[in-house]
């Protein structure tokens, strides 16, 4: 199923939680999902609302004022990670977490002047805003959301009043956010795209499309937290399936990096690999390789989103010997995916399904989950995917 947000009014974290509520995931299986995290002192609620003359879900995170000094210390890098790192929450939500977070603080960094380890997020570091990322991540895997499209952004215009002061709209995170995103102004004196809801749209959207041809199945409306007089503040998003006329899913535009390097201790390349991946790389791979003079080296190879370049070739720049890589956009088709939960006599264990034109071609066992049953169980790894694999 995909889902397509059409940002006519902007974006922001609680607009998002709110489609999401209002689309169909429950709040008290949110809730649970959020208590995986490290992170307490607040309190998710949902209410219906309008929106100039539209009904719509509003979400609010509502911090104890208890929490409000024990969450100041939560602001550089360091302090989230070990947040995402420690939590109970699945190793897939993880990854999109950190990537998430990464790029706030990499923007936050480069917008500012400031280093990336010492970079303090201000609100965007606290407890409402790790719980607007991780709570519209849970939704989308509860709805069972596979695709995301999005239309382009209306960003709002004016100013903003922040930490550092009044700022122009968009603020310059959000617009560092934005690269390559296609955004525009209705002339709305007021932010309408917030860095929470850019860096979630830009990580998490695989194109910025007029509506597409599709079947839809529902709808979700989240409402942001002012009623403009000019239209309806809210975030529509619309659920279904892609038409065969439209643009498939299974087809996208990726980047791919590469870089040779051969002078470079190899126990490196492990760490490396962990660091591409928590930023957002879609896969990593090495190749042997031969270079001139007969030099042996190791072909350094990744497939990311074009929005990420950057941010992945900074990584490698300073975690590698190497001093040049080269990308270029490439094509990629990829089977429609969803996860199913197999009930095994070790438990349930989720199966990643890859159907083409709605007929299942493969059926494989999540490694991570089948690798943690095996040593839980004390039983051989393979015993425990041969099970899995009877009930796929």
């Amino acid at each position: 199923m995909i889902a397509y947000f059409d940002c006519f009014s902007g974006i922001s974290g609680d607009m998002i939680l709110g489609a999401l509520v209002d689309a169909g995931a429950p709040l008290d299986k949110l809730k649970k999902e959020l208590s995986k995290l490290p992170v307490s002192g607040y309190e998710l609620k949902a209410k219906a609302v309008k929106r100039g003359g539209l009904r719509a879900v509003k979400v609010d995170v509502v911090v104890k004022q208890s929490a409000i000094s024990n969450q100041q210390s939560a602001k550089k890098w360091k302090d989230i990670e070990r947040i995402i790192r420690i939590s109970k929450l699945s190793d897939d939500i993880k990854q999109k977490g950190l990537a998430i977070f990464r790029r706030l603080f990499d923007a936050e960094a480069k917008v500012h002047g400031e280093k990336f380890n010492e970079v303090h997020l201000h609100e965007l570091g606290a407890v409402d805003c790790i719980v607007d990322i991780f709570g519209a991540l849970i939704g989308i895997d509860i709805l069972g959301i596979t695709e995301i499209y999005s239309s382009p952004l209306n960003v709002g215009g004016g100013s903003v009043k922040t930490e550092h002061g009044m700022l122009p709209v968009p603020a310059p995170a959000a617009l560092a956010l934005l690269k390559g995103v296609p955004v525009y102004s209705s002339g709305i004196e007021h932010e309408l795209a917030t860095p929470t809801g850019a860096v979630m749209i830009s990580s998490l959207s695989k194109g910025f499309i007029p509506f597409p041809d599709m079947k839809v199945s529902g709808t979700g409306i989240g409402a942001g937290g002012k009623d403009l007089k000019e239209q309806p503040n809210v975030l529509r998003m619309i659920t279904g399936e892609l038409s065969a006329v439209s643009c498939q899913p299974s087809a996208e535009r990726v980047s791919v990096i590469e870089t040779n390097i051969d002078d470079m201790n190899p126990q490196v390349y492990e760490y490396v690999m962990e660091k591409l991946f928590d930023a957002g790389a879609l896969d990593v791979w090495l190749t042997n390789i031969i270079m001139k003079k007969g030099r042996p080296a190791v072909k350094l190879s990744l497939l990311c989103d074009e929005t990420l370049v950057d941010e992945l070739t900074r990584i490698i720049f300073t975690e590698t010997t190497s001093i040049g890589v080269r990308f270029y956009t490439a094509g990629r088709k990829v089977l429609e995916r969803k996860i199913k939960s197999a009930e095994t006599k070790f438990g349930n264990i989720n199966v990643k399904v890859s159907s083409l034109d709605g007929k299942i071609l493969k059926a494989t066992p999540e490694y991570d989950e089948c690798r943690k049953t095996a040593k839980k169980h004390g039983i051989p790894l393979m015993k425990v995917i041969e099970a899995v694999t009877k009930k796929t």
